[in-house]
């Protein structure tokens, strides 16, 4: 007996060549940037499960990239440092604007609520309500999110205190800028007298099914409640390779669709993470938080009696009027 294949590789140097181990080709990145709501520990235990199914489902090597601000997670796109992520409204929006960003899909509420509230919390018994609040005087103080949140500080200052003419800055005694778990435990502790929060995180925390959290959770109510607000943006890199895209968006679309074991075992993932499945979307998701953008802008305008600046606003608010009416 002889070994054929020995043989072979002896007679020709271009079967020699086939008879050499195939060398795997190099596997794609992907770089997913996700923002740090909560403890990072947490955070990167309950986002795992998914991370591994987009591994396994798209065969790309997923690198996530845990931000604790929206600033990191846009100069990181910027930078090309991420390449898709999951981005607040208006974190989105300056993805879009400043570091090449493109909406492609949304994501929904898992219980089939369409959008979601920022709220502004005190501590429970405190006696402080939203009257006393908004009468300022440096009286008491108050906890925004990150810059570019929308719950945490564009609903606010859209809703709230822009139509009251009021700048937080020089109404509360002290004002500070945290991630949206910071103010609540800062409120239910004390040590902030109340702060901005927004129901997705408060469904949040209540599926931890942790003692403690419910336990911070009966030590703050609500004094108010804005309108609803559009669910979260996935943006990724216009410039992102075309291959890569089209795997990222065939598994963000058919993740946690359909009505076997596999796709219930990915929607149980999705409600972890306080999300139902995704929908394709693009830039127009942002609209409504451009025309917030924009409504904030003009009463700050009319604040400072700066009539440039309110008719620029005026003009983006009617070309954002014009492109909404035309997707009707």
């Amino acid at each position: 007996m002889f070994n054929r294949r020995v043989l072979l590789c002896a007679l020709a140097p271009l079967v020699l060549l086939a008879c050499s181990p195939t060398e795997p080709s190099e596997q794609k990145v992907l770089r997913f940037s996700i923002l740090s709501t909560e403890n990072a520990t947490n955070q990167a235990a309950k986002w795992q499960p998914f991370i591994d199914d987009m591994a396994k489902e798209t065969g790309l090597k997923i690198e996530p990239f845990y931000a604790s601000n929206y600033t990191s997670l846009i100069e990181a796109m910027r930078f090309k440092q991420s390449d898709a992520g999951w981005f607040s409204n208006q974190s989105g929006m300056e993805a879009v604007r400043r570091a090449g960003g493109e909406v492609f899909a949304k994501s929904t509420h898992p219980g089939g609520k369409q959008g979601y509230s920022a709220l502004i919390i005190t501590q429970r018994g405190s006696g402080i309500t939203l009257d006393k609040l908004l009468e300022c005087g440096k009286r008491y103080s108050f906890g925004m999110g990150d810059a570019k949140s929308t719950s945490g500080t564009l609903a606010p200052l859209t809703y709230l205190f822009g139509p009251r003419d009021i700048d937080p800055q020089t109404c509360f005694a002290n004002l500070r800028s945290a991630k949206h778990e910071a103010n609540l435990l800062a409120v239910a502790n004390g040590l902030l007298d109340a702060a901005t929060y927004n129901t997705n995180d408060v469904e949040r925390m209540q599926r931890r099914n942790d003692p403690k959290a419910d336990a911070v959770l009966e030590k703050v109510e609500v004094i108010w409640t804005s309108p609803k607000l559009p669910e979260d943006p996935i943006v990724w890199r216009k410039d992102l390779d075309p291959e890569i895209k089209a795997k990222l968006k065939q598994f963000m679309l058919g993740y946690g669709v359909g009505n076997d074991a596999e796709a219930e075992r990915e929607r149980g993932i999705l409600t972890s993470l306080n999300f139902g499945v995704f929908q394709q979307a693009d830039d127009s998701h942002l609209l409504p938080v451009r025309e917030m953008e924009a409504a904030a802008n003009l009463l700050e305008a009319q604040r400072k009696g700066d009539a440039a600046a309110a008719d620029a606003a005026r003009k983006v608010m009617t070309d954002l009027s014009a492109q909404r009416g035309g997707m009707l």
